[in-house]
């Protein structure tokens, strides 16, 4: 009785062509073709395909990358940078004022074992002369490989004689509390890295509005640390500063949050409540999004439930926390070099480009030139798609074979797609037809429908990808889509239809699809190249 009820309220509504009820409560519902093509019609000419965007735009931070200065970027920096920068565009594309900062590690112990092995090998630089009043090198006394070498083997070298752990803690202590030499040798380090690492970035298309680190938060700790104890948050247990974050809501332990060592030394915590102070100071957002291994979150907890109680951010900013599983080998473990160690992303990214160049020279259709410039192209997608495609929050194999597979749910799939739309509307073009004057009408047959309510779907899914913060939905939506335009290709003559309006109707039907999956590899991070 009610389904029947409900078939008589839509019996007036112009969206559907049948509405049918079937026992005992199901009511099926068939869109009316010309309904579905004037919808399409409307999304092709509209901003952004007619997503509604934020009519009050937040204010949002992505905190993302992590990498640490003077040590190069390695696979484990792989999936916060691809994530990230995702999450960051799809953030932006819904209207909301983004920053993406990607927090380096530039202040902890690894600058006391480069300066303690620096002067070991170079005691004669002005860097270690305290009595040194003069104007320090505008040259940094090293390159980016030789500092490469240095951190590694100070970092071996301590563990096997304390007297160097000594210096170089002791080093990194002089270096936070000012010393002139060191900061100068800071510096440099700084400068020499962030440059190598912004070229590796670059290379995976990830950018940063902000190249902020560990360093940028040291001004904020004393009088935050202050604050908390004269508020009567902070308190001594066990010779360490801490706050309680427990709720009486946990069905697990929460340990209270750390803010000092016993010896007066600030940890994790302490630096990523200072970022938050200053991230207040200078653009006061509403909302933080975090992106680290998903081990990391408890550590989290702990910062977001002190930030809050401490009054750091008020109730209203959202902090979220995404974290993610590792990427494994085909042995289920986490992946690795064939010697065993930590692969460098830039030799992954290369491993990539090498294999997509081999399969793209097989087809032997581009000249070599054009294959490798391609090859970069395709491996980059091959790369992001492999990893977005996952839920973020889950462990994932490192395929190159599949990944870089022009068959299956693979980001090379998905641009063999949006290039063969290109071709046909090239084609269109050379034989006289223009792009502009096209119209989507209604659908013929069942793949063209199918295609047009897959485009229809772009809204809702960039909208649930925004809500849930999940790159993967994006990835999951462009491969139905392009398995409707493929199956669409398949069984339609485009070019051949003798009919000049339906075959206008076909042309605006890919002018749109090839629209969509433009903007969603967009969102993803990365391109399609002219031909393949």
């Amino acid at each position: 009785m009610i389904a029947e009820a409900v078939k008589a309220q839509l019996a007036c509504c112009e969206a559907f062509e049948m509405v049918d009820v079937v026992k005992p409560g199901f009511i099926n519902l068939k869109l009316h073709p010309q309904f579905v093509a004037e919808y399409l019609e409307k999304m092709k000419k509209a901003d952004k395909l007619g997503l509604e965007t934020a009519v009050q735009p937040k204010k949002v931070i992505v905190d993302y990358g992590g990498a640490n200065v003077a040590k190069p970027l390695h696979i484990g920096h792989l999936r916060s940078a691809v994530i990230g920068e995702s999450v960051k565009r799809i953030a932006q594309f819904v209207g909301h004022e983004v920053i993406g900062d990607t927090h380096l590690g530039d202040w902890g112990y690894q600058m006391g074992l480069i300066i303690t092995e620096m002067q070991k090998r170079h005691p004669e630089l002005p860097y270690f002369d305290e009595s040194f009043t003069g104007e320090y090198p505008e040259e940094a006394p090293f390159t980016i490989s030789e500092l490469e070498e240095i951190y590694p083997f100070a970092s071996g070298y301590a563990k096997e004689h304390e007297d160097y752990r000594e210096a170089a803690l002791q080093a990194t202590f002089q270096l936070q509390n000012g010393r002139r030499g060191y900061r100068a040798l800071w510096q440099h380090i700084m400068k020499v890295s962030i440059t190598d690492l912004k070229k590796n970035y670059n290379n995976l298309h990830v950018t940063f509005e902000w190249w902020k680190g560990e360093s940028d938060a040291q001004e904020y700790i004393a009088p935050m640390v202050e604050k908390m104890k004269a508020d009567g948050f902070a308190y001594m247990d066990q010779g360490a500063l801490v706050v309680d974050v427990k709720e009486e809501s946990d069905s697990k332990e929460i340990p209270p949050c750390m803010i000092l060592k016993s010896d007066g030394a600030a940890l994790y915590s302490t630096t990523d409540l200072a970022t938050l102070v200053e991230r207040v100071k200078l653009v006061d957002p509403d909302q933080v999004i975090y992106l680290t291994d998903k081990r990391q979150e408890l550590h989290f907890v702990q910062v977001f439930r002190c930030a809050k109680k401490t009054g750091i951010v008020g109730d209203n900013v959202d902090l979220k926390f995404i974290g993610f599983g590792t990427m494994n080998g085909k042995d289920g473990k986490p992946f690795k070099t064939r010697e065993g160690g930590v692969m460098r992303l830039e030799h992954l990214i290369a491993d990539i480009n090498e294999e997509m160049y081999k399969k793209i020279m097989d087809n032997r259709t581009v000249s070599e030139d054009e294959a490798r410039k391609t090859a970069e192209i395709v491996g980059l997608a091959a790369l992001k798609y492999g990893d977005l495609s996952n839920q973020a929050s889950k462990d994932y194999v490192f395929d190159i074979d599949r990944f870089t597979s022009f068959e299956g749910n693979t980001g090379p799939y998905i641009l063999y797609t949006i290039v063969r739309i290109k071709s046909i509307l090239h084609k269109y073009v050379e034989q006289g037809g223009e792009l502009s004057a096209v119209t989507i009408l209604g659908q013929v047959n069942e793949s063209e429908k199918a295609l047009m309510l897959e485009a229809a779907k772009f809204n809702e899914v960039i909208e649930n990808a925004y809500q849930d913060l999940a790159p993967h939905k994006i990835c999951a939506y462009i491969y139905d889509l392009a398995n409707a335009f493929n199956r669409f290709y398949h069984e339609t003559k485009i070019l051949a239809e003798e009919d000049a309006a339906m075959k206008k109707s076909y042309i605006a039907l890919l002018v749109l699809t090839k629209e969509i999956l433009e903007i969603c590899i967009d969102l993803l991070g990365f391109e399609a190249p002219e031909r393949m």
